[in-house]
């Protein structure tokens, strides 16, 4: 029974994510879950198209959403079929989604291609440093980071192309905005 005197002691809590943000960066994570776990084969090893989806989220989420998508999507995507890098990957992947969110959404705002251009650069460059230190601690080798190193830039490329022009060309930011408000 509540009182006309009582406080209610639970107030409603106001947040700027709703529900249909949430299922949004869960259908991304399983998609960069999807595309990280296979690859297509290269000498020492594989190289991973999942940094398609990672850019394009963090072009169209906040960063929070894009860091669920880039860091926890890809730390799940090595954890379910590579663990040993999962951790390289959260940080790694997760600062590249977050600086490409950002920036992208408030560097350049006069001129929205080259606050994009800049931001996927420098997300490209964060996702090739990561990886690269990462792969040296985690094997204890820098020579595996060196033999690598070309793979990490062509992945990298592939999100910096791949992804400006998903969310361009198909118009996906404004689509995304319109299901997160609920006005499809």
């Amino acid at each position: 029974m509540i009182h006309e005197n009582c406080i209610d002691p639970l107030p409603a809590v106001q947040s700027r994510h709703n529900t249909r943000w949430l299922t949004i960066c869960g259908l991304m994570m399983a998609m960069n879950v999807a595309l990280s776990s296979f690859g297509l084969p290269v000498p020492g090893g594989h190289l991973y198209l999942n940094d398609i989806i990672i850019v394009t989220a963090a072009l169209i989420l906040d960063p929070a959403g894009a860091f669920l998508v880039g860091g926890v999507g890809a730390f799940l995507g090595d954890f379910f079929f590579y663990p040993l890098p999962m951790f390289v990957s959260l940080v790694t992947h997760g600062l590249q989604a977050m600086a490409i969110s950002y920036m992208a959404h408030h560097c350049f705002k006069g001129n929205r291609f080259l606050g994009v251009a800049s931001a996927v650069l420098v997300g490209a460059v964060i996702m090739v440093t990561g990886y690269s230190l990462g792969r040296a601690y985690v094997y204890s080798t820098p020579a595996y980071a060196w033999i690598k190193l070309p793979y990490e830039i062509l992945q990298a490329l592939f999100g910096v192309i791949c992804g400006p022009f998903l969310v361009w060309k198909l118009k996906l930011d404004e689509k995304v905005k319109k299901l997160i408000d609920g006005k499809y």
